[in-house]
């Protein structure tokens, strides 16, 4: 599998000391029926890659831990990768907490992704992860690597993975996302290492099967895009037009509806549309923002203050049906008043 980034880690090491393949073996979880496959969960539970079985029928899953092994058992071949340099351990972990662990934003069809319930926020971070390592690295490095003229665990470790981000994230119309420092670091060691050139040939190759296969024509904010027209509700979260906001915070606006339908009248919309012109149009995609709404929807409604007694009714109006009127989902919150059922 050339298109994982977690397995080419592990192949730098190999094609950096030469280990030839007579002595390790590169094979596909396909060879065992695939990751999901009785055979290779019996030596990965987890059901991931990569994994490096060795003599005695020791199985050793997750890719630093195979790294570190082949840096001990070959550490008379080839580079050291620096194994206790400070700055190359940090990289690598930063790499390894909080990048690989959200990548899935770039190419998996939806949330979560790591701790992140929404695609933008995960990229968000990932861009801000870069940022965080390109300050770690020196103004003036002499040499081709990230620690200077030594390649290091730090190089292996982040390499592939900035391959991925370097392909996926202008489908997210991204187009400057990866900051200088790295961006120079990873134009200029693939020219230079024919090492990191093969291994970058691998997974763009992989990549481009990929592409052919429409990987990204059904993902959100790649082949997905919210391209209807703005609505009123832009312009209230803008501010270009005033409402009485009763809630707000970075993902949720909540407003006193202009035309009350009961004493206790609020409306609590996305601030991000994400292609919820209605409740239709939902998708795994939006399982965080819908629950914030209901969750918004609910706190308003125990507050009275705000004119709602012992419940309330809490509705989505979908499509002309249902008297939509904007096509910008919106949670109704009614209180203040006996409702009947059925409603009108």
């Amino acid at each position: 599998m050339p298109v994982s980034n977690n397995g080419a880690r592990c192949r730098l090491i190999l094609y950096k000391k030469q280990i030839p393949q007579e002595e390790v073996t590169v094979a596909s979880p396909m060879d065992l029926g695939g990751l999901k496959s009785p055979e290779y969960r019996a030596l990965n539970p987890q059901g991931k890659m990569p994994l490096l079985s060795i003599d005695g029928g020791v199985s050793i899953p997750e890719s630093d831990t195979i790294c570190r092994y082949l840096l001990h058992t070959y550490a008379d071949s080839g580079p050291d990768f620096l194994p206790n340099d400070p700055k190359s351990n940090l990289i690598a972990r930063l790499h390894d907490m909080y990048i690989t662990t959200i990548q899935g934003a770039l190419y998996k069809p939806a949330p979560p992704f790591g701790i992140y319930g929404t695609r933008s926020d995960a990229l968000n971070e990932m861009q801000k992860q870069l940022k965080i390592i390109d300050d770690l690295i020196d103004d003036d490095v002499d040499g081709n690597y990230l620690c200077g003229s030594e390649v290091s665990l730090a190089d292996a470790s982040l390499f592939p993975t900035m391959v991925f981000i370097d392909d996926m994230f202008p489908k997210f119309g991204i187009e400057d996302g990866i900051p200088s420092k790295l961006a120079k670091w990873f134009n200029g060691v693939r020219e230079k290492d024919a090492d990191f050139a093969k291994v970058y040939d691998e997974i763009t190759g992989g990549l481009n099967s990929w592409q052919k296969r429409g990987r990204w024509d059904t993902i959100w904010m790649a082949g997905l895009r919210d391209e209807e027209p703005p609505t009123l509700f832009d312009k209230l979260i803008a501010g270009e037009i005033p409402a009485n906001v009763v809630f707000e915070d970075d993902k949720v606006f909540a407003f006193t509806d202009i035309n009350p339908a009961a004493p206790a009248h609020i409306l609590v919309i996305p601030k991000d549309r994400m292609g919820l012109s209605g409740l239709r149009k939902s998708s795994p995609e939006h399982i965080e923002i819908l629950g914030r709404l209901l969750v918004t929807a609910g706190d308003l409604a125990k507050n009275g203050e705000l004119g709602f007694g012992d419940g309330a009714r809490i509705v989505i109006n979908d499509g002309p049906d249902a008297g939509q009127e904007i096509s910008h989902l919106h949670v109704h919150v009614l209180g203040g008043r006996s409702l009947s059922w059925p409603p009108g």
